[in-house]
């Protein structure tokens, strides 16, 4: 099982470790690349037909302002994107965020909130477990204890201003 993370930039590292964590915390195989969609270009596509080969299956792109690695990356594969759009601009992430979103008809991105690599990761997951059983019901039981984890708050808040 196999994941891909690629960042434009190494200043959007702290954004994105959270992702590379919980896949890595799942035991799932993650190359992690920093490669800009407009300075390293040819190494970002020599990457891409390396894990179009190796059984990636799943890849997330992080990137701010133009946002374009996300779309550079789905134009070259159809192994599914999902794209973090970053805060860092005087415009906080919306940039990234909408250049994510709208993307032409027949190229694809998952989009996921502003620096929201967590979720970006959570949803790799999803999309692996259609295939692994083992992810699906791992999955299934993280929701549940989730589900736990709220209602023994809602007990705690009941607790205490009855």
């Amino acid at each position: 099982m196999k994941a891909a993370i690629i960042m434009g930039s190494t200043s959007d590292l702290a954004k994105v470790e959270p992702a590379i964590e919980i896949l890595k915390s799942k035991n799932i195989e993650v190359k992690v690349r920093c490669l800009s969609a407009h300075r390293a270009s040819k190494q970002l596509s020599e990457f891409i037909e390396e894990i179009n080969n190796d059984g990636t299956e799943v890849i997330i792109t992080a990137a701010g302002m133009a946002a374009a690695l996300p779309g550079v990356v789905a134009a070259q594969t159809v192994i599914p994107v999902i794209g973090v759009p970053l805060s860092g601009s005087v415009l906080d992430g919306q940039d990234a965020l909408y250049s994510i979103v709208q993307m032409p008809p027949g190229i694809p991105v998952a989009t996921v909130a502003i620096n929201g690599s967590k979720n970006a990761a959570w949803l790799a997951l999803e999309i692996m477990a259609v295939k692994h059983d083992e992810i699906r019901e791992m999955l299934l039981q993280e929701r549940k204890s989730m589900q736990e984890s709220a209602l023994k708050a809602n007990e705690e808040i009941i607790a205490k201003y009855e």
